[in-house]
């Protein structure tokens, strides 16, 4: 068998009281939002403290179901070390308008290791793990199986929003004694809100599973939007404008257009954002020297009767208040502004119906060319075990054909 590789997803942060901002959970062997790594490879959290000070943060671990829920395990369970640990590397800003500390956790670690695999939590708090000041989520996967993606343009008149379709196979020895129990997971973009869960093999062939359900399809949207302001007061990489005033930095950029009637191809990330900052042509150190903005999002387009929303790897793609768009009467268009850390940044324009569904192609358009990421997650209960496991790991990165 294979040794155990972990997958670490970039999901939601919970913020209670202290400013944090800047949270990245990624692989640094690969710099990857959806990172799949060895198990004696690591995962690196980072985040910065507007307090500036050397505030103790602590952290924990806890398992999960495979929808993400608890699963009631104890700690000794799933897990290796100690219940919780400190967070003790930490520098200071350096040459920035924001002040703040930079924290970096290495993960796992001597002091906490998980020791089964599937979906857990990453926890840091300051007095209590039941107030965490943030959470991060991430997987753990046994590589048990090989897991493909295909995916492919499908044309639906019923729907026709829905343009890619996902085939997922899996192979491997442990599979068929596992059947009943197995489930899949697929994924788009990192973004939770675009996903399909708890679907069954639909036929087996051999070692081999097959999920080809019709309905395991998504909208293809449209490419991300992207900006780069590595360099902090110049206008490069669809920044019209910047200024400081008062010791604050603005980032304007260029307005968006909405509904597309063609697919424009555009090189993206597909949603992710890399901090960044370049002085006269000098790299630094982008954890604790990147400074941060006011970035000015706007959107050319009439007045609709949907809630607009700014959103990508981020910000969790979690539509809340800072986030959201308003209605510039005057200037005719959408606007938003949001602090963030200098550097490269996917960001894409979302609709909330009224019921709460987010729509990530109504403004931007869905076309069945569009190169997105689907990441296959294929779920099983060992055989004479309590919680549920992730036997294997799959993703598709290549265009459509």
């Amino acid at each position: 068998m294979k040794s155990l590789t972990l997958t670490f997803m970039f999901l939601s942060a919970f913020l209670f009281g202290q400013d944090i901002r800047g949270i990245q959970l990624f692989n640094p062997q690969t710099n990857d939002e959806t990172p799949v790594i060895g198990f004696n490879d690591r995962l690196i959290l980072k985040f910065d403290d507007f307090s500036n000070s050397s505030t103790p943060y602590r952290y924990t671990i806890r398992h999960l179901d495979r929808n993400w829920q608890e699963d009631g395990l104890f700690f000794t369970e799933y897990a290796n070390g100690s219940l919780n640990a400190l967070i003790d590397q930490f520098k200071y800003s350096f040459n920035t308008l924001q002040k703040y500390t930079n924290y970096t956790l290495t993960f796992p670690n001597e002091k906490i290791q998980p020791k089964i695999s599937g979906n857990f939590e990453l926890i840091v708090y300051r007095d209590s793990a039941s107030r965490p000041v943030f959470t991060k989520r991430f997987s753990v996967v046994e590589a048990a199986a090989e897991v493909g993606v295909i995916v492919s343009r499908t044309t639906d008149v019923r729907n026709p929003h829905v343009n890619q379709r996902v085939e997922v196979q899996a192979s491997g020895p442990a599979l068929l004694q596992n059947i009943n129990s197995v489930s899949l997971s697929v994924v788009q973009n990192n973004n939770s809100n675009m996903s399909l869960h708890n679907l069954r093999p639909t036929t087996t062939l051999g070692n081999r599973i097959m999920f080809q359900q019709m309905n395991l399809a998504f909208p293809g949207n449209m490419e991300f939007y992207y900006f780069d302001n590595k360099i902090i007061d110049q206008a490069i990489d669809m920044v019209s404008g910047t200024e400081q005033i008062e010791g604050t930095n603005y980032t304007y950029l260029y307005p968006v257009w909405a509904y597309p009637e063609n697919y424009q191809y555009q090189p993206d990330v597909n949603g992710a954002f890399y901090f960044r900052r370049n002085d006269v042509g000098i790299e630094r150190n982008a954890d604790n020297e990147a400074d941060y903005s006011w970035v000015h999002f706007t959107l050319e387009s009439h007045k609709m009767d949907r809630e607009i929303y700014v959103l990508g790897a981020f910000n969790d793609f979690t539509a809340g208040k800072e986030s959201q768009m308003v209605y510039d009467e005057s200037r005719g268009m959408y606007v938003a502004k949001i602090y963030l850390k200098q550097g490269f940044y996917n960001y894409i324009l979302a609709t909330k119906a009224p019921g709460g569904q987010l729509n990530f192609g109504e403004i931007n358009g869905n076309f069945w060319q569009t190169e997105n990421l689907y990441q296959a997650y294929l779920y099983y209960t060992p055989f004479g075990r309590n919680y549920d496991g992730l036997m294997g790991y799959g993703e598709f990165r290549t265009p459509v054909r």
